[in-house]
């Protein structure tokens, strides 16, 4: 008989219930979970993400880089200011490239998830706040931010005539920070666009939005450029592209890869900083609003 109760208390130690999980453990785990997810979905799709990644910055590199050269359209003014010219645009090509990623990879799939597919149902019902759901968009959308920054490198080393040699001054500890800090910014961009706009309104997203931000962004020219665009003495351009977003990221690269004129980086890291902050709380907000509604 004793043998028999110790044999049960044996038993009855080793199917004990362990301890529950606290709820921030819980949370971490659903978001690691629905990161992977987005990451698989990415893995699975490639034959979408890299066309639509290597698409732009491959155009733009080929044109003014390639193009432009063998047609005999010197831009820049030829030589050493074709160089410099060539070093400005790959630093506004990965910016752009980053910006494009962010609201790509973020802004619209989340309109369709909000849309007819109601697939962010599925997600909200995992174990974690409401607004970790939105970070984690933010998180994968940041994530492809680089991978399309990377990408545009090989594209800017090979695509080129030989005359055009690329004059780039890489600053590293620049160059590092300013990678994963404009890859936020620009996925919590995607994440406040994808909160405020249905499906339908896709197309002024692009056309009254994204189009003049690209044009009025530093792509193609550097910030300090403007100053001569005057009124009445007063450089009214080079103080409305202020307001754009862009025009950080692609001066914060302008700094990292090149040795020309650009904004200070004293103004660029604080306001890049700021549109993080603002970029995710109206999208983090908008978010909630838009799942308890």
């Amino acid at each position: 008989m004793d043998e028999l109760d110790t044999h049960a208390g044996r038993t009855e130690a080793r199917v004990a219930p362990s301890p529950p999980r606290s709820s921030a453990r819980a949370s971490w785990t659903a978001f690691k979970a629905l990161l992977l997810r987005d990451l698989v979905v990415l893995r699975k799709t490639l034959n979408i993400f890299i066309p639509r990644t290597v698409l732009q910055p491959f155009l733009l590199v080929f044109v003014f880089l390639y193009v432009f050269p063998k047609i005999g359209e010197s831009v820049g003014g030829g030589g050493r200011a074709e160089a410099q010219f060539a070093a400005v645009l790959v630093a506004g090509v990965v910016g752009l490239s980053i910006m494009f990623q962010g609201i790509q990879a973020v802004a619209l799939p989340m309109v369709q998830e909000f849309g007819y597919t109601k697939e962010i149902e599925d997600r909200v019902l995992a174990p974690l706040p409401v607004w970790t759901v939105a970070v984690g968009k933010v998180v994968a959308g940041a994530i492809q931010g680089l991978i399309a920054a990377a990408i545009v490198f090989p594209i800017a080393a090979v695509v080129h005539v030989p005359q055009v040699s690329l004059s780039l001054t890489v600053h590293w500890a620049v160059l590092l920070t300013m990678l994963p800090l404009a890859s936020i910014m620009c996925a919590a961009l995607g994440l406040t666009f994808g909160t405020r706009f249905e499906t339908r309104q896709v197309p002024i997203l692009f056309g009254v939005i994204i189009l003049p931000m690209t044009f009025l962004g530093d792509t193609y020219y550097a910030w300090t450029a403007l100053a001569p665009v005057k009124v009445l003495g007063w450089s009214w351009l080079q103080t409305i592209v202020l307001f754009n977003p862009l025009i950080y990221v692609t001066e914060g690269f302008r700094a990292a890869l090149t040795g020309s004129t650009h904004m200070p980086l004293y103004v660029i890291y604080p306001v890049m900083v700021a549109f993080c902050a603002l970029f995710l709380w109206t999208g983090i907000n908008g978010f909630r609003h838009r799942v308890l509604t």
